[in-house]
């Protein structure tokens, strides 16, 4: 039974496009393992607080990510 670990910044991505998140990688675990397996498929979805998780030794915070899928450097 296949566990798909997501981790996310908090307050970037809106309930929605969680819920997107949980159905697309659900549907690409099925493509691999087969349809029987989609009942058994569990996919979560965990939010870490800003500035809790860190890239090559920098905090990233949620303006972080926002800044950067605008592309914006940061």
């Amino acid at each position: 039974m296949p566990l798909i670990n997501v981790k996310v910044i908090e307050n970037v991505f809106t309930a929605q496009q969680k819920q997107e998140i949980i159905r697309v990688l659900t549907d690409a675990m099925v493509t691999i393992e087969g349809e029987n397996m989609r009942p058994v498929t569990w996919c979560v979805v965990e939010e870490v607080r800003s500035g809790d998780w860190g890239i090559a030794g920098n905090p990233l915070t949620t303006s972080d990510v926002k800044s950067l899928a605008a592309g914006v450097a940061v």
